[in-house]
Parts: structure tokens; sequence; C-alpha cells
């Protein structure tokens, strides 16, 4: 009787909250996984390169395409190839300078330019996707440790609660029966059952996560639970909590800061100066060229004058009903269908921004039951159970469902807490913005 007591006493009692972990133990904490998956992150790479060919595509679109330069033998008497022979034979070299059309030339530089200055935004974007993204890998992997860490505490005092039941059952004393022996090694069972689905779940984090951190994911995720931040929204416009409804007009004066939503900007920028570039093909393109001849002494032994020609060419652009009234519209129809892309983006972030807000209201709400009630009233539950027993007031079955249920309600209340902060994580990418010069 007094062996039976004393392991409840111990089940019910020795499993630390979840929240007391050791902030020394040994892995990888959410900022390094964030830092390292940034760092090393190869899109964030090829962006650069890629804002570095555009930038040098920009200088190379503003400059004069290169000079051509012609070199002929010219009216050559075929009775004798005699350069000297005819009056009109000559050698000649030509050059011919292009000019584009209108101002082609600086469009297409700041066209150019406008697809450079993307890429700096896109990188912002990429990273507070990754961060999120992490965040979230590196949280479900400690959601996991965790559970599994609180089940294992428990299970060693299973397994003290079914040798206290044997003990109990053998005693001709002891008031255990073979049910509350069967029923004990029943809840061990399924506590490896939970640990087995939960250790499978760990690794699934844990091998995409290493998509980002490599072989590090496989280090046990460090630390207590982060507590991650709101950013500035949370207090927006005249200080309002994010809790509190705001306008779709609110929303959209601070989500038109998101960095992804920049890049939109700048790629309207980017085939608006395109519609520009188009009109130019109204413009005739010209050439000027420039041509010396020299000619070889006459027959007479007499030098004869060298010749110097120059002209100018363009074109006329009279036909532009299927070629450049087309290209305008096109590139018209193309700047639209970007300004759409935008407002689809706009809209996406605000749907998922009201989403993860209504989310994260109700998880509070959620987590402030957990610790105000469910979490006390379940360890009284579990206690009184015991009493009951103790008192031959209850049975051993109560008793244990008594821990169970306390048990559970520490996983569903870790669940809840790794939950918000995975949406935080979320928001914290909604809500993302491009620094500014005063910021």
């Amino acid at each position: 009787m007094r062996v039976l007591t004393h392991a409840l006493i111990i089940v019910l009692g020795a499993t630390m909250p979840w929240m007391a972990i050791n902030a020394e133990t040994a892995g990888l904490t959410l900022d390094k996984a964030i830092r390292i998956a940034v760092t090393t992150d190869p899109w964030i790479m090829g962006s650069r390169y890629q804002e570095t060919a555009l930038a040098d595509e920009a200088v190379a679109a503003a400059t004069l395409p290169d000079p051509r330069v012609s070199v002929m033998a010219a009216n050559l008497p075929t009775d004798g190839f005699d350069l000297g022979q005819e009056a009109m034979t000559q050698l000649t070299v030509g050059v011919t300078q292009m000019f584009p059309r209108g101002d082609s030339r600086a469009l297409a530089r700041r066209q150019k330019q406008q697809s450079s200055l993307q890429q700096p935004l896109l990188r912002l974007d990429r990273e507070a996707n990754v961060a999120a993204t992490v965040s979230q890998l590196w949280l479900e992997a400690f959601k996991a440790g965790e559970s599994i860490r609180l089940i294992e505490g428990d299970r060693a005092l299973f397994e003290q609660l079914v040798d206290a039941a044997e003990a109990s059952y053998a005693t001709a004393l002891g008031r255990a029966r073979q049910q509350d022996v069967i029923r004990a090694q029943l809840e061990l069972t399924r506590l490896d059952d939970r640990l087995a689905a939960l250790n499978q779940q760990k690794e699934s984090a844990q091998q995409q996560l290493s998509e980002w951190v490599g072989e590090l994911a496989d280090s046990t995720p460090a630390g207590p639970l982060p507590m991650l931040e709101l950013p500035a929204p949370a207090l927006l416009m005249d200080n309002r909590p994010l809790s509190q409804p705001l306008s779709r007009q609110d929303w959209y004066e601070w989500l038109r800061l998101h960095p992804a939503v920049q890049a939109e900007d700048r790629r309207i920028d980017s085939m608006a100066t395109g519609v520009e570039l188009a009109r130019q093909k109204y413009q005739p393109e010209w050439g000027v060229s420039a041509q010396y001849g020299y000619r070889a002494e006459d027959p007479m032994g007499r030098e004869r004058a060298n010749l110097f020609s120059v002209g100018v060419s363009f074109d006329l652009p009279l036909f532009t009903s299927n070629r450049q009234d087309r290209d305008v519209s096109a590139a018209v129809a193309r700047a639209e269908a970007v300004k759409t892309d935008k407002l689809l983006l706009v809209r996406q972030l605000m749907a998922k921004l009201e989403t993860a807000r209504v989310q994260l209201r109700r998880l509070d709400q959620r987590q402030t039951l957990y610790q105000r009630q469910l979490l006390p009233q379940m360890s009284e539950q579990a206690e009184a159970a015991l009493g009951a027993y103790n008192n031959d007031d209850g049975d051993f079955a109560e008793a244990v469902r008594s821990r169970i249920a306390e048990l559970n309600t520490k996983i569903d209340a870790l669940a809840i807490a790794v939950d918000r902060q995975k949406t935080i994580a979320q928001i914290r990418y909604l809500l993302a913005q491009v620094p500014t010069a005063n910021g």
C-alpha cells in the first residue's frame, strides 16, 4: 500500500513544467539557425550577381552602337585591274555610325537600373521569408523534442508505477487488482507509441531544417522556448494594438512598404519605362557615314585628287499599324498586368495577416485559459484522485487517468505556446518593411 502510494506521489509531482528548460542545453538555437540559413542561402548570392549583371547592362544599354568600317576597291577596270587606268577607280575607306531612335538609349538604361533596384528588395523579402520558414521548422522540432522530454519523464515514473502495482497485487494486504496492473502496463505501452510518433515528427522537421542549416539540424534545439516579439505594427497607427480591427486602408498603408510589394513597384516602374521605350519606335533611326577615296596617278603620271564623301541616312516609320502600334499596345498591356500582380500580392498579404491576427488572438485566449485554469485544475484533479484512492474512495484507474490527463494538458499547453510563436514568426514576415533612411 505504501509502495503504491509513494509511486503515485512521485508520478503526480516529479515532472517539471515544460517552461523550466535548462538554458544551457547544448544544441541549435533559433537565432543561430536563422543566421546560418540567411548567411548561406545561395539564392541571395545569386540575387547579388543578378543585380551586378543588370547594372552592367544599364551602362551597356546607354552606349552608342559600334561604328561600322568598310574598305573597298571601287570601279576597277576588268581588262587589267590597273588602279591608274580609269579616273573613277579608287580605294575607299568608310565609317558609318548609327544613332538609336529618339531617347532609346537613356530609356533602356533607366529600365535596366529600375530592374536592378528590385534585387535588394527581393533579398530583403527572401531574408524575411527564410527567417519565417526556418522558425516554423525549428519550432516544430522544438515542440516534438519537448513533448518527448515530458513523456520520457513520465515513462520512467510509469515504470515505477507498474512495479508498485505488481508489488501491491502480489501482497495479500494490497488493494491493487490484476486489472490495475494491466492498466498501468497499457498506459506505459501507449506512452511508447506516442514517443515513437513524436520522434518521427521531430526527425521529419529536422530533415526539412537541414535544407537550411545542414548537419546542425540534427542537434536538439537548445534553450528555452524563444519569445519572439511582434513587429512595430503591433503598435501600428495611433498606437492601436494588433488585436484591434483595422481598416483595409490601414493595412495597405503598412503592407505597401513590404519588400515584396516594393519590388513590384520597381517592376511597375520598369514596365512603364518599357512603354516609353516602345513609343520611341515611332522616331526615325539616324545614321552618319563618311568615306575617303584614294585615286592613283593617271596613265600620264599626273596626280589625281582624292575624294571624300559624307552622308546621312534615316528610316521612315510610315507603316505603323501592324508594328509600332502593336508594340506599344503590348507594352501597355504588360505594364497593366504587372499592376494586377501587385494587387494580388497585397490582397494575399492582407488575407494572411488577418488570418494570423485572428489565430494569435485565439491562441492568446487559450494560453491564458491553460495557464490560469486548466493546468492548475488538472494538477488538483490528479491530487484529488490520489487522495480518494488513498482514502478507499477511488480506484487505481481513475488515479492513472488523472495523471495521463495532466500530462496531455501540459503537452497541449506546450503546443499552444509553440503555435503562438509560429504565428508570430509568420506575422513578422508579413509585416516586414524596407528600412528607411531615418530607420
